[in-house]
């Protein structure tokens, strides 16, 4: 399974493409950051970031988009931009028929380190260990893109299942049972 990891950003956006299966040794096949100058207008930067994606998604023909679930923080002008960068990944994902699934930044660093709550310098210590790297990757947002990735690989084929048992049992009609003396 090859899975592209976006961390969204207006001014950063991290891109990592991790390819590997679940219980098997992970495999990097690329890393980066898609950069917008902070003084260009919002529209502009955002076609930047589709374009970078795009030539991402051309490159490494992924299987799946993971992108990083926009969390609400006290700095709305933060979370706008990066629910609208988050957004275009996802566009640029469903345009070319990719799953897209989203992971809160506390599932990834879970999944990755062990724990919800981990700093930045465990994630990123945690993806050089798991991908077997020389060094972290620079900035974070490029280590934070990769551990999307990781997160990805290891937690869809149990989201999968649950995916596919939630659609049977919409298929399967409930039997009504009524109690012996009631009509």
């Amino acid at each position: 399974m090859k899975v592209l990891g976006v961390d969204p950003g207006l001014t950063r956006c991290g891109i990592g493409v991790v390819d590997g299966v679940a219980g098997r040794p992970l495999t990097m096949a690329g890393v980066g950051v898609v950069r917008t100058p902070a003084d260009a207008d919002t529209a502009h930067r955002l076609v930047l970031i589709e374009r970078g994606i795009e030539e991402w998604l051309d490159t490494h023909r992924p299987e799946y988009v993971a992108v990083e679930r926009v969390f609400s923080q006290h700095n709305v002008r933060t979370v706008m931009g990066t629910a609208q960068a988050s957004a275009v990944a996802m566009l640029c994902a469903a345009r070319r028929g990719l799953p897209v699934a989203l992971h809160t930044p506390s599932e990834v660093k879970a999944a990755v380190t062990g724990s919800g709550r981990a700093d930045k310098a465990q994630v990123g210590a945690m993806v050089t260990r798991l991908l077997r790297l020389s060094a972290p990757p620079r900035p974070a947002d490029a280590a934070d893109a990769l551990a999307l990735a990781i997160c990805h690989i290891w937690r869809a084929p149990a989201v999968n299942r649950l995916q596919q048992a939630q659609a049977a049992a919409r298929r399967t009609p409930v039997p009504v049972r009524t109690l012996k003396g009631t009509r």
